[in-house]
């Protein structure tokens, strides 16, 4: 692993150039090829297809189990989405060249969990339709577009920071799910729970409850996962 050369925090205005250009390099890398968000939507596809058919059920029955099968596609998905975009900067040499660069190593993994939510929230929007028409039944909520969005927050966040660790062994493509399920379950298991709160109707003070759950891990998950980064990159 390539050492840390010394040099002092950088301003503000620095870290989030940092960010950004970390950000901007991997969506054009991407648009170039879309060989991750391509991988993540056909998988995704693939899955709630497969619970399609076999959740073979009445209307009334789907729709209890829609929160945990929406939830169960995007964390296969996102998971296969971390494990290539890790293993594609160690592979390319990119990891070891921006652990090199000037900057705070926090801010590579700002970088790099902003743009793993961007690509985990294009495939989302390519399921969620999908899904409306297949489980017949409408998906485009406001609270449950707000719990979609503070659960991928959350899987992104601890989920960058695991990817990192395991990208660094010969068994990274399933290191990765081993460590990465039983930590994110605190995440999951709330997210369920409101996503199907907001789809049964349910008044907002019996989803307030888990939603402030979910914001809480958010927020433990990036603290601990920002703190831990720099020495989770040294050799």
């Amino acid at each position: 692993m390539a050492k840390r050369l010394s040099n002092p925090q950088p301003p503000t205005g620095s870290f989030i150039k940092a960010i950004s250009a970390i950000v901007w390099k991997d969506i054009l890398a991407e648009y170039r090829s879309l060989e991750l968000v391509s991988a993540m939507s056909v998988f995704s596809l693939l899955v709630i297809i497969i619970f399609n058919f076999a959740l073979d059920l009445d209307i009334k029955t789907r729709q209890t189990v829609t929160a945990g099968v929406l939830w169960a596609t995007f964390a296969f998905a996102g998971t296969l989405g971390l494990n290539r975009s890790m293993s594609v900067e160690k592979d390319r040499g990119c990891l070891d060249g921006l652990l090199l660069a000037p900057v705070d190593r926090s801010a590579i993994y700002f970088g790099k969990a902003i743009s793993n939510l961007v690509f985990m929230l294009i495939v989302e929007v390519v399921v969620l339709p999908v899904y409306s028409i297949l489980y017949n039944i409408n998906l485009f909520q406001p609270g449950l577009l707000l719990v979609i969005l503070l659960g991928s927050i959350g899987y992104v966040g601890v989920g960058t920071l695991l990817a990192t660790m395991s990208v660094q062994t010969r068994t990274r493509d399933i290191l990765l799910s081993i460590l990465l399920f039983p930590v994110i379950l605190p995440v999951l298991l709330p997210a369920i729970i409101a996503s199907n709160g907001f789809l049964e109707g349910l008044e907002f003070s019996e989803i307030i409850f888990p939603l402030g759950i979910l914001v809480a891990y958010d927020v433990i998950f990036i603290a601990v996962a920002f703190m831990v980064f720099d020495n989770v990159v040294e050799e």
